[in-house]
């Protein structure tokens, strides 16, 4: 991986998109300390010196702690996430969407990318009204007027457009993909805090403690032990043979050529991860909306609230975080279906194959060949699920250790791992190019 890093800045065109990238990431991290106008610090401090939990807590760790200053950055980029994942539920069940996705090429895709930025907008908006009105009776903002909710909205909806440019600059001309930098680059931001939070568990007392070196040492092993984990099963794939026979192009004759098709083992990457989170935060959010102080009610509303943050808040009881763990794990492997056979059909891939003269040995073409890959493909996601929704939630557990708050948990590895492998990867492609460029030249 460095070894590829360096070859990077080797190379001109590539250097120019890394040091992009950087200035953009640093960008980032500047809004993330810009706090929006009619707050008052003061009480911002008090408010948030308790910590953030629930659904706040997700916010704040993807924004990498915008979220607890308040910042324009503060809503992070999950009204976009959000948005994606309606659009692409409605891609199910809308016919002229779903040709759009599939059959409508560039085209296609810059509609949808229009539909998605429009609806992130608008759920800017809502969760903007959201969290101004949750906050609004805690006392951080400067007068309760109808100008200070119009001036604290728009910010944080302006906030999240700027995110939105800043991950399509990135995705467009730097490397990797730009919302997945920007949640990567929030979560890493907050791995001192980790490191501290284990010290503190070490020599939370002032003296050195036995017990405190052990969890220590535990939480430190079992993370190497979870990102060598994700890292086999991120670059884990089951390679399917392919057989082209001999056939005619223009005036020669094309040998038989042997080929694969890679399938891994987790083709929807951490984005079924994201998806869970935050569908199930989503709840949390409006019912804040409408309800201001739900944390500390009774009632209907106040049981799907607590139910909605279990197992991202340590104030939640036990039989709430089992109950929420359980339904987390299923829409984990829910959301690893959904996402890969969005992105990879069977069908399509085995009727390519058979326009193209090519076979997989020991199965017919057409329609026993779709059905096979369907077979291997619902086993290795279920393989893949599974896996996902266990690292997601077994670090989970780390909040019944005393004075452990570990933030920088499963899911977090998943994803900074995810998108450091998806960078190298990206990194490494533009290297050859360039190569197979500078050769044909």
């Amino acid at each position: 991986m460095f070894k590829t890093i360096i070859n990077g800045f080797k190379t001109p065109d590539v250097r120019k998109r890394i040091l992009y990238t950087l200035l953009l990431i640093v960008l980032f991290r500047l809004g993330c300390y810009i706090t929006i106008p009619a707050v008052d610090t003061f009480a911002l401090n008090e408010a948030m010196s308790s910590g953030t939990n629930g659904m706040a807590g997700l916010i704040n760790l993807i924004s990498g702690g915008a979220f607890s200053r308040f910042s324009i950055f503060a809503m992070s980029i999950t009204p976009y996430i959000t948005a994606s994942i309606v659009i692409q539920l409605l891609g199910m069940v809308i016919p002229s969407l779903e040709r759009l996705m599939k059959d409508g090429g560039e085209e296609g895709r810059n509609k949808i990318n229009k539909y998605t930025k429009l609806l992130t907008i608008i759920l800017a908006l809502i969760e903007g009204i959201g969290l101004y009105l949750s906050y609004k009776s805690s006392g951080i903002f400067i007068g309760e007027g109808f100008l200070t909710g119009f001036l604290v909205v728009i910010s944080l909806m302006t906030g999240t457009s700027l995110l939105m440019w800043l991950g399509d600059e990135i995705t467009n001309k730097g490397i990797g993909n730009g919302i997945s930098m920007i949640i990567f680059t929030g979560i890493v931001s907050g791995l001192p805090r980790a490191v501290t939070t284990i010290w503190n568990v070490v020599f939370g007392t002032g003296t050195f403690s036995t017990t405190g070196l052990l969890i220590g040492l535990g939480i430190i092993i079992g993370a190497i032990i979870l990102i060598a984990g994700v890292i086999f099963v991120q670059q884990a794939e089951r390679r399917i043979p392919v057989q082209y026979a001999k056939k005619v192009v223009g005036r020669r004759m094309v040998g038989a050529q042997n080929t694969h098709i890679p399938l891994k083992l987790a083709m929807a990457g951490v984005m079924p991860i994201i998806f869970a989170s935050s569908f199930m935060t989503f709840p949390a959010m409006i019912i804040q909306m409408f309800i201001p102080n739900i944390a500390n009610q009774t009632g209907f509303w106040s049981v799907i609230y607590k139910f909605s943050i279990a197992t991202s808040s340590a104030g939640v009881p036990v039989g709430y975080t089992i109950a929420n763990a359980i339904v987390y794990l299923l829409l984990i492997v829910g959301f690893t279906f959904f996402y890969t056979y969005a992105t990879f059909n069977p069908a399509e891939v085995a009727n390519n194959i058979k326009k193209n003269g090519g076979f997989i040995p020991g199965i017919r073409a057409g329609k026993p060949t779709s059905d096979y890959l369907a077979s291997i493909m619902s086993k290795l996601l279920w393989f893949g699920g599974l896996f996902l929704a266990i690292i997601a939630i077994l670090p989970m557990l780390t909040r019944f250790i005393p004075n452990v708050d570990l933030t920088f948990g499963g899911t977090s590895i998943l994803i900074v791992v995810g998108v450091a492998l998806e960078m190298v990867q990206q990194l490494e492609s533009l290297l050859v190019m360039r190569h197979y460029k500078g050769f044909l030249d």
